[in-house]
């Protein structure tokens, strides 16, 4: 997709104009491959404000066939260490690199130091944030690959029921090891995120890590996986019971299920992410469980499963179509069990799309 790489450097350099700003080095691996498409371990990118042309990329001699094969369209420099390469490069040319932003958020005081030792004539400038300001914003290429992440992921809990895998004798471990082979199956290229799988009291611990607990019949079972497709993280939490559940158990569900489309419809452009969070933390406290509802709502997904914006009484901002986010609240009886219901979602005007089609009923297994 060399073209729709263009494209966001080209709105990258309309910010580097706006801060005044000659070029960014990106050094953020990320925010390389979603500037360029290269997918490799090791690179940097001299953006230049003005110039496609004086745009370079540096990776080292493992990537030479792939440097051409995913970025056919700019300038490859093949030496390491890459960003320094760079600095170096900026350097020849200080009347047109004269003031290069980098990315001081994702540079190390002593990467900044070597820097600064070659950026003879230049001055490097702290320029966090430049990228994943785009990256808030997904287009149609970036949300049909969540989309797809979702689906091997709903497709893989779809599985896991109708085949059996989540039955009462089994360990967390093992529900977790088959989750994550059945969306290998279902096309995504690994896991977004360890796999939580958290039965019985366990189920209250919101990060809980799998372990050697043995599910239990009346355990509350909560799921929390994901699926990646070129890239791209889908993130999704279901709680199940195993066999009928007691009326606390019930009663619990019904709460978060109806705490969660609360803020599912408060998931549109021009709302302050902190009115998201507080649309279903609202149904929460009313219940009398403001206590257990322990965490933020959700936050943004994409090329990292945890980016922005943060959907949270303390997040800043406001939601914008094309934003990928989730909603996921939560309520945590420690000791018990607790409930959490989360999807992934992109922000349309209207309601939101909602990715992640997994019933959201009460599953009794």
């Amino acid at each position: 997709m060399p073209h729709l790489h263009a494209i966001r450097r080209t709105a990258l350099r309309e910010l580097l104009r706006d801060a005044e700003l000659d070029a960014l080095l990106v050094t953020d691996l990320l925010n390389i491959r979603y500037l360029t498409g290269f997918t490799g371990s090791n690179a940097a990118l001299l953006v230049h404000a003005g110039s496609e042309t004086e745009t370079v990329f540096c990776t080292d001699g493992r990537y030479i066939a792939q440097a051409e094969a995913e970025l056919p369209d700019l300038e490859r420099v093949i030496q390491r260490p890459s960003a320094d390469a760079l600095v170096g490069r900026a350097s020849q040319r200080r009347d047109r690199f004269a003031r290069t932003g980098f990315e001081s958020q994702h540079v190390s005081v002593e990467q900044h130091d070597a820097f600064a030792g070659l950026a003879e004539g230049v001055e490097l400038v702290r320029a966090p944030g430049f990228v994943e300001r785009l990256r808030l914003v997904k287009d149609s290429d970036e949300i049909a690959a969540l989309r797809s992440a979702c689906t091997a992921a709903d497709k893989a809990l779809a599985d896991l029921i109708q085949y059996g895998g989540l039955r009462a004798g089994r360990t967390e471990l093992e529900v977790a090891r088959e989750l994550e082979g059945r969306m290998l199956d279902h096309g995504s290229a690994g896991v977004s995120f360890e796999s939580i799988v958290a039965a019985g009291a366990n189920s209250a611990i919101p990060h809980h890590r799998p372990t050697g607990a043995v599910l239990t019949t009346g355990d509350l079972v909560k799921l929390d996986f994901g699926a990646t497709v070129n890239g791209y993280h889908s993130d999704m939490t279901r709680t199940v019971v195993l066999g009928e559940p007691a009326p606390w158990q019930r009663d619990l569900y019904d709460l978060v299920h109806r705490a969660q489309a609360a803020g599912c419809d408060a998931v549109r452009p021009g709302v302050a992410v902190a009115d998201v969070d507080r649309a279903a933390r609202g149904v929460i406290e009313d219940a009398g469980h403001g206590e257990h509802f322990i965490h933020g709502l959700g936050h943004g997904v994409g090329l990292q499963v945890h980016e922005a914006p943060s959907l949270a009484t303390t997040g800043a901002g406001t939601l914008t179509a094309g934003m990928a986010v989730t909603v996921e609240p939560g309520v945590y009886l420690a000791g018990r069990g607790g409930v959490r219901i989360e999807d992934t979602l992109v922000v349309r005007d209207g309601r939101p799309e909602i990715l992640t089609l997994s019933t959201k009923e009460l599953v009794v297994v």
